[in-house]
């Protein structure tokens, strides 16, 4: 049995796949406060749905790719059959998880963003980051980034990792309305950091308010 938040069909906003549409599944609760946070109404609201049901929800959408966001979807032990059912199904899967638990028993197959936090969001000593040292080349690593010392501990990280070697993107988030993007971007430039600047295209798009896109 699952704990659901919503499940809604929508373009996804971030990852190398932003752009694109995608069936999200918001699974409920989350072990983290960040500070920049914007999905805390899923940490407690949800309903429970068996497995089966998920899936069939997420196959009425007929869209191949399917995300697996929270919250933070590894706290629920079903979501793994989740993923291995969603995957036996033909679908390409996005997890979304904020890096703090080990991924190692997540499907191969899964393309994991691992959302490293860095020291602006309040969470930065949850950091699992051995997780950095389980990626797969189809796996993705993202840093929401508040300010210039999370810029320089996300570029530290980059380095000691060589995280462009070990996966697929990684990806530097400006917080909404709090970095500017053309500011971040000029940092990236000017210690050429092989990152890819990402925005959050669905709050462009529809606002920051609205829930379900």
């Amino acid at each position: 049995m699952l704990t659901v938040n919503e499940i809604f069909f929508s373009i996804q906003g971030e990852s190398s796949h932003a752009g694109r549409p995608c069936v999200f599944v918001r699974l409920t609760g989350c072990d983290l406060r960040c500070a920049w946070c914007d999905t805390s109404y899923a940490f407690d609201s949800g309903q429970g749905q068996p497995v089966e049901a998920v899936v069939t929800a997420v196959g009425a959408y007929g869209c191949s790719l399917v995300e697996i966001t929270g919250g933070e979807p590894l706290l629920q032990r079903d979501v793994y059959p989740l993923m291995e059912t969603l995957l036996a199904s033909g679908k390409t899967v996005l997890l979304e998880t904020g890096g703090h638990i080990d991924i190692s028993n997540v499907p191969h197959d899964v393309v994991k963003v691992i959302d490293v936090k860095c020291p602006g969001s309040g969470e930065v000593e949850h950091n699992d980051l051995a997780n950095l040292n389980r990626l797969a080349k189809h796996d993705e690593v993202k840093f929401v980034i508040r300010d210039r010392s999370d810029y320089e501990f996300a570029r530290a990280l980059v380095h000691k990792y060589a995280l462009e070697d070990c996966c697929a993107a990684v990806l530097f988030s400006p917080v909404h309305r709090v970095l500017d993007p053309d500011r971040l971007s000029e940092w990236t430039l000017a210690d050429r950091l092989p990152v890819r600047i990402q925005v959050q295209l669905h709050k462009y798009l529809w606002g920051d308010e609205v829930r379900g896109v």
